[in-house]
């Protein structure tokens, strides 16, 4: 995939994801609970369930904490209710983007939303105004230094699963999928025991927005402070890291 990485510091990442491996596990429990609620337990015939599984286990959640979340979330004793909602806005200088949430109040979590933008300097914006840059796809991270197959190889792995594009930075692959085949291609790798930094669904920007350092710490500020948020589940931008 062409474009800027933003895989150049992976042990700050990693780092910073084991610590709020809670918090992810409790979001994708939500994301799990949706796609039940939207399409039955059963991922053979429930296409965004079986995409929210393929995330969960490249985020390493545990098999039984997925299948207690979907027996839980398709039991006759579940009342929770959660509705899916994305907001798109601009931060410092004009970056676009994009926060997919689950709320069980609209009010309360648009509020949230729109407080962290504004504190970030950024602004709220409306449904289209930046979602027009950017492209849904499957992305498929592995780290270079986990990964047991040489380079070509693995490309030729990915190619013959299903994927669109394969790209090596500097410290890790990306593969890139058309949505539909992100899970047959995540499930392919898996079978070869390769592990990914990360993997799921994402908005894919065609341009980058570089900022200077001040707008730079604003950026990662608004970034923070909404994946602090409970009810935000992803955040999506076009920032050149």
């Amino acid at each position: 995939m062409s474009g800027h990485s933003k895989w150049h510091n992976i042990q700050a990442k990693k780092g910073k994801a084991d610590a709020a491996r809670g918090k992810i596990f409790t979001k994708l429990g939500r994301e799990l609970l949706i796609a039940v609620k939207q399409g039955g337990p059963d991922p053979a015939g429930n296409s965004k369930l079986k995409d929210v599984i393929a995330k969960c286990k490249a985020n390493n959640m545990p098999n039984d904490t997925i299948n207690n979340a979907i027996k839980k979330a398709s039991g006759a004793g579940s009342n929770e209710s959660y509705e899916e909602i994305t907001y798109e806005g601009y931060g410092p200088n004009g970056v676009a983007v994009i926060v997919n949430a689950s709320t069980d109040n609209k009010n309360r979590t648009a509020a949230d939303v729109r407080h962290v933008f504004d504190k970030a300097g950024g602004n709220l914006g409306t449904t289209g105004c930046v979602s027009y840059m950017f492209e849904k796809k499957g992305v498929i991270v592995i780290e270079k230094a986990e990964c047991t197959l040489s380079e070509d190889d693995l490309m030729m792995m990915a190619i013959e699963a299903g994927a669109e594009d394969f790209a090596a930075e500097e410290e890790v692959y990306q593969i890139t999928t058309a949505p539909s085949d992100f899970t047959q291609v995540t499930e392919s790798l898996s079978n070869s025991n390769l592990t990914f930094l990360e993997a799921g669904v994402q908005m894919v920007p065609s341009t980058y927005v570089s900022l200077d350092e001040k707008g730079s710490e604003k950026m990662q500020r608004l970034l923070d402070n909404l994946e602090d948020l409970d009810d935000v589940l992803e955040v999506f931008h076009n920032w050149e890291e």
